[in-house]
């Protein structure tokens, strides 16, 4: 899989046929997940397939989903998390779109659902006693088929200029730099990493051999470290197939203010 491809093609899919898929395919996706939480040891993340979507969707219709219209799909995968520290968040967005990446390559459509705000009975009721802390769900199966007259909504992405910087906040990069440092292709493609509403929170700026991760927001909201761990994810799935071979490594939080933003910095990668 050329990951730059993945990215610049890859999207939420919003309908989803009924059929589900084939016991074995279930199966295999229950094996990627137990090897996920067993290599990655994410001890603070727990994730459960459910195969009978139809009992989910009809339990959340109204209370989940995109302007309160539930996803209708025929499995979802449930992501608990025993705390809701930093570390967790961005690794609950790493991992997970580490398995959306493999569940797309089993030729299924996915999509992110937050219900971090349902309360803690609906979902004991809809997901077992097990995972009241269920934070988000990921829908998968086949996408319909689209209408090939009809118009296919845009997400229009940030520029490269927009997200750079050289030494300091706003001082940005050009081009023409990033190229001849060998980056231009890992920002050119990272831009196309889901995030919340679109908002395309993160800020790569580079200083002193490396790139630091900052979140530039004027409300902050949880979800933005889940963002972030996407981002990181890409990141480093773009930095290796370009022949560098280092981590992300989480930092302590420092923050800068500047106008009306707030610029928060999580992460470090040495180049």
């Amino acid at each position: 899989m050329i990951i730059s491809n993945f990215l610049t093609n890859r999207k939420s899919v919003r309908d989803f046929r009924d059929k589900g898929a084939n016991p074995d395919v279930l199966d295999k996706i229950k094996e990627i997940i137990k090897n996920l939480l067993t290599e990655e040891d994410l001890e603070h993340i727990v994730v459960k397939l459910y195969e009978n979507g139809k009992i989910i969707s009809t339990n959340l219709e109204g209370k989940a989903g995109y302007g309160g219209v539930m996803i209708d799909s025929p499995h979802y995968i449930a992501i608990s998390l025993k705390d809701t520290e930093e570390k967790t968040l961005i690794e609950t967005g790493y991992y997970t779109e580490k398995l959306v990446t493999e569940i797309i390559n089993l030729d299924f459509g996915t999509c992110w659902i937050n219900v971090g705000n349902l309360s803690d009975d609906l979902k004991k009721e809809t997901f077992g006693e097990d995972m009241a802390n269920v934070e988000y769900l990921l829908a998968f199966g086949k996408a319909k088929r689209k209408n090939p007259f009809k118009e296919e909504p845009y997400s229009v992405k940030k520029g490269i200029e927009e997200i750079v910087y050289d030494t300091e906040v706003d001082n940005f990069f050009t081009v023409e730099d990033l190229e001849a440092k060998g980056l231009m292709d890992i920002f050119y493609y990272v831009r196309f990493a889901p995030s919340t509403k679109n908002l395309q929170p993160w800020r790569f700026l580079i200083k002193d051999n490396k790139i630091e991760l900052l979140l530039r927001y004027n409300q902050w909201y949880d979800s933005i470290l889940v963002d972030a761990g996407i981002a990181m994810y890409y990141f480093e799935q773009l930095a290796t197939y370009d022949g560098f071979n280092s981590k992300w490594e989480l930092v302590d939080s420092q923050e800068i203010k500047i106008d009306e933003y707030t610029y928060r910095k999580i992460a470090e990668y040495k180049l």
